[in-house]
């Protein structure tokens, strides 16, 4: 995938996560973009090769949530 394409992927599936953030954390959409922009799970996110943009929105906000309550992500086999 060109950087390009990965960046408009990135672009797409991004507000869709935050909103799925902001429902199962019960904050507003703007805390649930600076939770997701300053985590862990952001930093893999961002990294094409790592492949977590293929996971859907409801995947990668409960990776969020884990991260959130333990610490630690434990990614799924798939990424």
């Amino acid at each position: 995938m060109s950087d390009t394409q990965f960046r408009a992927t990135l672009e797409m599936l991004v507000p869709l996560v935050i909103k799925e953030i902001s429902k199962s954390r019960n904050v507003s959409e703007q805390e649930a973009f600076e939770l997701l922009y300053s985590s862990l799970l952001y930093s893999i996110l961002e990294v094409e090769s790592t492949k977590l943009w293929h996971l859907s929105q409801l995947t990668l906000a409960n990776l969020l949530n884990e991260e959130l309550e333990t610490g630690s992500i434990n990614l799924p086999r798939e990424a």
